[in-house]
């Protein structure tokens, strides 16, 4: 059997291409934030993770600019060895600082933050214990923990009875780490923290709460799921990702100073990759400042994403209900999700089109998300769109 024969057998998105409805890797061309240029036409954008609006910020790609004059384009070297430069500590202290956490550790990306730190801290013997409908770096992290010869167990969705289920079954002489998306990048739903935190401290666990899609869009300022609850004291650990809310590249992980210590000489994610570049840790950096500064952006992101939300229901779709900036209408049905997107497309709006396996076979949805610099006209337009095509459809009255 030849290793590439099941490359060759793979044709389904080759299928979707021909048929005109494949949503996928499609290069954007110049990008203003909510609206940005594909394939030669003005689109509003409505599918991406720039919650505070900041990728298009003069500030930020000063900010960038500067650190490539001063630094270069790379720091030709992991954080171990060579690739440390000043910027890195700095943010590292800011974010700390930020967050109220004793330390953070920056990493070249989100997703090797998730892997960097669960494998590093799990080893033989211990247990991940995650939420089924966890972000994939999670569940990567998860494996690479058990393939050193730990424990990967998971529990049902935001569901703290079956959480404590499944901690009651792992031996009281073993060492279990519950990992959580702070805001589920699907659904956008919060989770349950308080319950976690109680259940967690009844059967001696640690948590690690991942706020890719929390930090600077809720808590107090912006500072993530621990800060909504109150709860940042209890919270061992939170981690995050500069894609987003910070207008960069790159991930951290925040938690008590010798827990950061540990990571920095005992992971090979850390260890073994090139560090954050200048230009994007100097971005990151101005875009905490912003956020620190114009905490309005929030509040403003909050509003645009609730009118979307009311807006979807008063005509009909099915709404997953959150206090974040994404708003899920779900479909249900997979050919329908495809065509609705490239209608969507066609009229100058663009979503993400989540199919199976990347949710469950009822859950077929365009995920809507948004940002601080959405203004009125586009959310508008949007809800126009949506109304024109799910009548065209048959999917609302």
């Amino acid at each position: 059997m030849d290793l590439f024969q099941r490359c060759r057998d793979f044709t389904r998105a080759d299928e979707v291409k021909k048929a005109g409805l494949y949503p996928y890797f499609r290069p954007v061309e110049e990008n203003e934030g909510p609206v940005v240029r594909l394939e030669g036409r003005d689109v509003i954008m409505a599918g991406s993770n720039n919650y505070l609006g900041l990728t298009a910020d003069p500030r930020v790609k000063q900010a960038a600019k500067d650190a490539i004059d001063r630094y270069g384009t790379g720091c030709s070297g992991s954080r171990y060895l060579t690739g440390t430069i000043n910027l890195h500590v700095e943010l590292e202290k800011r974010l700390a600082a930020f967050l109220g956490y004793e330390d953070v550790l920056l990493f070249s990306t989100g997703y090797q933050t998730a892997l960097g730190t669960i494998s590093a801290l799990v080893q033989k013997g211990d247990y991940v214990v995650s939420d089924k409908e966890n972000h994939a770096c999670i569940i990567g992290g998860a494996l690479l923990a058990k393939g050193g010869f730990g424990h990967f167990v998971r529990y049902q969705h935001n569901d703290m009875a079956d959480l404590e289920r499944v901690l009651q079954k792992i031996p009281q002489d073993a060492c279990a780490l519950i990992v959580t998306d702070g805001v589920f990048s699907v659904s956008g739903e919060l989770v349950d923290l308080p319950a976690m935190l109680a259940v967690a401290e009844k059967y001696g666990a640690r948590v690690l709460v991942d706020d890719a899609h929390a930090t600077g869009v809720v808590g107090v300022g912006g500072r993530g799921t621990a800060s909504h609850y109150g709860l940042v004291e209890k919270t061992d650990l939170t981690m995050g990702t500069f894609s987003k809310t910070f207008a960069s590249l790159g991930g951290f992980v925040a938690g008590p100073e010798r827990v950061m210590n540990y990571l920095k000489h005992h992971s090979p994610a850390l260890i073994f990759s090139a560090s954050p570049t200048p230009a994007s840790v100097a971005s990151a950096l101005a875009a905490l400042q912003i956020l620190e500064e114009e905490p309005w952006r929030i509040d403003k992101l909050l509003a645009n994403a609730d009118k979307m939300r009311a807006g979807f229901k008063d005509m009909g779709y099915h709404v997953i209900d959150s206090r974040t900036g994404i708003v899920p209408v779900v479909l249900g049905d997979v050919e329908k999700t495809m065509l609705f997107w490239r209608k969507l497309y066609d009229q100058g709006v663009f979503v993400n089109a989540f199919i199976p396996p990347g949710v469950p076979p009822t859950l077929s949805m365009l995920r809507t998300s948004y940002m601080a610099t959405h203004e009125d006209e586009h959310l508008d337009r949007i809800l126009e769109v949506f109304h024109d095509v799910g009548k065209s459809l048959g999917l609302i009255a």
